[in-house]
């Protein structure tokens, strides 16, 4: 009888100390960890509503939560300086872990992660592409050198453009 007290009290406090981890985390914000000093957009309508308002590109990152590549690809942008800046102040910003509706957000598929940028004339920047040619809108970590040359390419265009 000792004994499965014992076991009980064990197991109680396990429980106890597990659920105090989960509830310091807090509530997930918007960002979902690819940048908390960045403002995010909560869906791709208002997305579009605040891109053709503020006359800013939109970069919209398609993932997954529980896929490696994009948890890859999130800590290598959040830590990126010069990315994170560029998305802060030049880009209406959305991730999204859900596909949407517009299929033009998937020239190529739907894989994850990718990122598509679009102008406020609702075009997507079909030319902006990442490095690969199977998954022309996928970067990996390595590539965020590579990813910031695009931010500032899908700017550029903007006042070229538009």
């Amino acid at each position: 009888m000792y004994r499965w007290s014992l076991f009980a009290l064990l197991f109680v406090t396990c429980m106890e100390v597990s659920i105090q981890k989960k509830t310091k985390q807090g509530p997930q914000t918007l960002s979902r960890g690819w940048g908390d000093d960045i403002t995010w957009v909560q869906t791709y309508e208002e997305a579009l509503m605040t891109m053709t308002e503020s006359k800013k590109p939109l970069m919209v990152i398609h993932h997954m939560e529980d896929c490696p590549h994009s948890q890859a690809l999130k800590k290598a942008f959040a830590a990126d300086k010069a990315v994170q800046e560029l998305a802060q102040e030049d880009f209406v910003m959305l991730n999204l872990i859900h596909e949407t509706t517009d299929t033009n957000l998937a020239p190529d598929g739907h894989y994850v992660p990718r990122i598509i940028f679009v102008d406020p004339s609702m075009t997507v920047r079909a030319e902006l592409v990442g490095k690969y040619r199977s998954h022309m809108f996928a970067y990996k970590p390595s590539d965020i050198p590579y990813l910031a040359e695009n931010m500032k390419k899908a700017k550029n265009l903007l006042h070229t453009e538009l």
